[in-house]
């Protein structure tokens, strides 16, 4: 059986949880430059680098994976947000985006195994990708409208060279997340449908959005609506959104796509709102409050958490819905019906 046909048996069944935040969770590790180094010969300092430790602090990833699963999560994320190699040129590791992808892919895949093996409940490994920082629908140059960094076919080549990497080193899904522009995400699932083509497997897609002011936008204009409409047609195994802003901030957004999607949603909010320190105060308990909510609503189908959430989050979310029925997908023809739209009818 597929990992497609098993998340949607699972998902039929129950609410599903995702992992929470990688980079709050590794800056409480406190590394110092060399632990991101490891001995790696690189031109430029790494601290920051969290994509990185795949290769050398190996054990930083593994721990914080296991910390999810142990909490709760059916579903955990590679640590490859920025494991491209637009981001990773800023530390002069672009030739080490393939091996990075692997291996992160690698970790995640052997700690899924083993938990599962534990306890026989299926688990499962989305290989991330972010959105980098580029934007192909706005210009950097607002004296040239026009300009843009990096052409469509320059994106979708970077994002291949990651999703090849992801898929060989044994991601079950391809998880296009924090987008802010629709036009990367069009690059990323091009990239994401041809690498799974090139393994010849089934590589589902994962695509969640991140809004970037209550109107519910994305940095290239787009509704919740309007995006979803505009990624449809690659028939994604979930949709949703995560980042932004908190669960009670983002719940109109997950109502609205809720009731247009045909597809399972998937959402993962970050704990709150920032502090002026930029850290995270929304409790474990206040976050699942929120998220229940919305199972008690029947918006969603997958639960975690984004910036600021951690292991305990995790356990809270999963622990406030636990027994509770997930979301009702609805077939196609009702999403038509609810959206206002006539079928349409072709000629024969």
């Amino acid at each position: 059986m597929t990992a497609r046909q098993r998340l949607l048996d699972a998902a039929r069944e129950r609410i599903l949880i995702t992992d929470g935040a990688f980079g709050t969770e590794i800056q409480n590790w406190k590394l110092a430059e060399a632990d991101y180094r490891g001995t790696l010969d690189l031109p430029k300092d790494q601290k920051g680098n969290n994509d990185i430790l795949a290769l050398t602090r190996p054990d930083v990833v593994d721990t914080i994976t296991r910390a999810y699963l142990a909490s709760g999560s059916d579903i955990v994320s590679t640590n490859t947000f920025s494991a491209n190699t637009i981001s990773q040129a800023d530390y002069g590791a672009e030739h080490l985006v393939r091996e990075i992808n692997r291996a992160s892919a690698s970790i995640a895949r052997k700690a899924a195994d083993d938990a599962q093996a534990q306890d026989g409940r299926p688990r499962f490994v989305a290989g991330a990708i972010g959105p980098t920082n580029k934007t192909l629908s706005l210009s950097p140059n607002v004296n040239d409208p026009g300009y843009r960094e990096i052409t469509f076919d320059e994106l979708k080549a970077v994002y291949l060279e990651q999703c090849e990497a992801l898929i060989e080193g044994g991601a079950d899904f391809i998880l296009i997340e924090t987008v802010f522009d629709t036009l990367n995400a069009k690059a990323g699932i091009m990239a994401g449908l041809e690498a799974g083509r090139r393994a010849g497997k089934d590589v589902p897609q994962m695509i969640s959005m991140t809004v970037t002011d209550l109107s519910g936008r994305n940095l290239s204009g787009h509704t919740v609506e309007a995006f979803w409409y505009a990624v449809r047609h690659a028939k994604p195994l979930t949709i949703g959104l995560n980042c932004s802003f908190g669960a009670e901030q983002l719940r109109p957004h997950v109502q609205a796509l809720s009731g247009i999607c045909d597809t399972l949603i998937m959402a993962y909010p970050n704990a709150g709102l920032p502090n002026e320190l930029g850290a995270y105060d929304e409790l474990p308990e206040q976050t699942a409050a929120f998220v229940r909510g919305w199972a008690e609503q029947g918006l969603v189908n997958i639960l975690g958490g984004c910036c600021g959430s951690t292991p305990a989050h995790i356990a809270a979310i999963a622990k406030s819905v636990a027994g509770m029925p997930p979301r009702q997908v609805p077939t196609p023809a009702k999403v038509t019906r609810l959206a206002g739209l006539e079928p349409m009818v072709l000629a024969a």
